[in-house]
């Protein structure tokens, strides 16, 4: 039989936690970026929902008169 397959595992496998000693740093900044971008995006979502529904409601209003 051949164990090259097993020893390929072994050595990936063997402590992932040594690699990654450094400790990990977040900026803030870009982290509140990301958010104002979010709700940016989600007004607009909400503003174009509102706008289609309201003039869908006076299309619907002129066309029944």
């Amino acid at each position: 039989m051949n164990n090259e397959g097993l020893n390929r595992t072994f050595h990936v496998g063997k402590d992932p936690t040594q690699e990654n000693e450094a400790p990990l740093r977040v900026n803030v900044d870009v982290l509140k970026l990301r958010l104002i971008e979010q709700k940016r995006k989600d007004r607009v979502k909400r503003t174009i929902i509102l706008s289609t529904v309201v003039i869908s409601l006076g299309a619907l209003t002129v066309l029944t008169y």
